[in-house]
């Protein structure tokens, strides 16, 4: 049974409805947010941290080309990109072998929060605020621009610092004037490259190359606009490689701080 895809080239879960234009997802996708960024805010010179995290499967045909674009866009040094395999196609005859169900409702819950209920792969999450098509770079361009437009006067700093198997996480306080001073931090545990050769389904006989592929996601504490720090255990064992620190609000999902760190090992 093959998946059906898109005319945007997406794969549709078995749990959504048909995908919106990306037009229509920009205007309404985080419109919450948008609204609740205050215009009088002055944000100081940061360099904006534009998060990507893109929901893909092995099983998924249309996924090998998002997964491409995401490993050029890990690159830039204003992008903290993360893959996050799900297994809602595990049914089409091959087991994604980097998915958890964790990853599936982390999608799910970006979509409850937007309340469009897309759910489908590639996708690629634009700062916790909307939605494109994985593989569609102009798609992913307008998204972080209009996104991190948005953003601009509530961005807050995130600096992780790893030592004896332990992270400290600090995040600074909210910019004057912002209203979004309601959140919570989160680590995610990730390995910066994965290959993966394909024995079944709809990508039969492929290596695929995953970037930054999540494989834990550690609760960290909440946020109230004001610094703070937070010191966690790491997983033991050497499934990851690098570690990235997110400051999302706790309404909206909206990206306010991102870092990314690699371990030595």
């Amino acid at each position: 049974m093959a998946m059906k895809a898109y005319k945007e080239g997406g794969n549709r879960s078995p749990h959504t409805e048909k995908l919106k234009a990306f037009a229509a997802c920009l205007l309404i996708a985080g419109s919450v947010v948008f609204d609740l960024v205050s215009s009088s805010a002055v944000a100081g010179p940061r360099k904006p941290m534009n998060v990507l995290e893109l929901f893909t499967s092995q099983g998924c045909s249309s996924c090998p080309p998002a997964d491409a674009l995401l490993q050029d866009l890990a690159k830039r040094d204003d992008v903290v990109a993360l893959s996050f395999p799900v297994s809602y196609w595990d049914y089409l005859g091959w087991k994604d072998t980097l998915a958890k169900e964790e990853y599936n409702n982390r999608q799910y819950e970006y979509a409850h929060k937007r309340g469009d209920r897309e759910i489908y792969t590639p996708q690629l999450i634009v700062n916790g605020m909307t939605h494109v098509v994985g593989s569609h770079a102009e798609a992913i361009d307008a998204a972080m621009k209009l996104t991190d437009e948005k953003l601009e006067n509530a961005r807050v700093p995130v600096d992780v610092e790893i030592k004896n198997g332990k992270a400290t996480v600090t995040a600074g306080k909210a910019p004057e004037g912002s209203l979004l001073r309601d959140g919570y931090l989160s680590i995610v545990c990730y390995s910066k490259s994965v290959e993966i050769e394909i024995g079944r389904g709809e990508n039969t006989g492929r290596d695929v190359s995953y970037t930054n592929v999540a494989r834990e996601i550690i609760p960290v504490g909440k946020w109230n606009g004001e610094n703070t720090q937070y010191t966690v255990d790491l997983p033991e064992g050497d499934s990851f490689d690098g570690i990235a620190a997110l400051l999302q609000e706790s309404e909206s999902a909206a990206m306010l701080g991102a870092t990314a760190t690699a371990l030595s090992r």
